[in-house]
C-alpha cells in the first residue's frame, strides 16, 4: 500500500535506497476525547506531550461534563511518529481540544495530507468542530469512534447519521488506548488517501 504514494525525488540514483517518504497526520477532536492517548498508544518513540493540570482556573471554560475525571489537558501539541513498511513514515500531530486553543490548528494544519477525528460517543458534539474544520479545508479524514471502557453502544451507521457525515467518510470503531486498534484507524486514512490520489491522477 505504501508503494502506492512513494515519490521519486529529484537527482536519485539508480539502485540508491530512498529516504523513506514522510506523511503528515493530525489526530484531532473535542476536548477530552482521547487525542493524547491515540498518539501514544501508537507512536513508536515516546510521544512529545504537551500537557498542564487542569486548574480551577479553567473551570468556567473547559466543559467537563462526562469527563469528570479528567486531570490534565494539551495546550499545544502532542506529537509521535510511526512507520508503516519500510517506506512510509507518518508524523502524528494531536490537536488541542478546548476552544481557547482553536486558533492553532491552523498552524497545525500546514502540510498535513489527512486527519483522524475521534468522537466520544457520550459527547459527540465535542467533535463538530473539527469535522467543520476538515471539511471546510478539504483535508480528507476518517472518523474513529473511541469507546470507552471498550464499550461501543451505536454502529458505525448510527455515529454516521448523528454526525451528519457525507456517505464516504469512513467511521470506524476502535479503542485508542490499543495500538493495533488505533493503527487500523491510520490505515484506513492512508487507504483513503491513497484512493483520492488514484483518482486524481485518472483525471489528470
Amino acid at each position: 500500500m505504501a508503494s502506492q504514494i512513494r515519490r521519486t525525488g529529484p537527482g536519485s540514483a539508480a539502485g540508491a535506497v530512498a529516504a523513506p517518504d514522510t506523511v503528515k497526520i493530525l489526530i484531532a477532536g473535542g476536548f477530552g476525547v482521547g487525542k493524547t492517548t491515540m498518539v501514544a498508544s501508537v507512536s513508536e518513540i515516546v510521544p512529545l506531550r504537551t500537557e498542564e493540570p487542569l486548574t480551577a482556573a479553567g473551570l468556567d471554560v473547559d466543559d467537563l461534563d462526562g469527563i469528570e475525571e479528567k486531570r490534565s489537558t494539551t495546550v499545544a501539541l502532542d506529537f509521535g511518529r510511526i512507520t508503516i513498511g519500510s517506506d512510509l513514515v507518518l508524523y502524528l500531530f494531536g490537536t488541542p481540544g478546548q476552544q481557547r486553543f482553536w486558533f492553532m490548528w491552523n498552524d497545525l494544519a500546514v502540510g498535513a495530507l489527512g486527519a483522524v477525528v475521534l468522537v466520544d460517543v457520550r459527547r459527540p458534539r465535542a467533535s463538530f468542530a473539527a469535522i467543520d474544520f476538515f471539511e471546510r479545508r478539504r483535508i480528507p479524514f476518517v472518523v474513529g469512534v473511541n469507546g470507552f471502557h471498550g464499550l461501543h453502544p451505536y454502529t458505525p451507521e448510527e455515529v454516521r447519521d448523528a454526525l451528519a457525515l457525507p456517505e464516504g467518510t469512513p467511521v470506524l470503531l476502535c479503542d485508542a488506548r490499543e495500538r493495533e486498534s488505533s493503527r487500523d484507524v491510520l490505515i484506513a486514512l492512508l487507504d483513503r488517501l491513497i484512493a483520492g490520489a488514484v483518482r486524481a491522477g485518472g483525471n489528470g
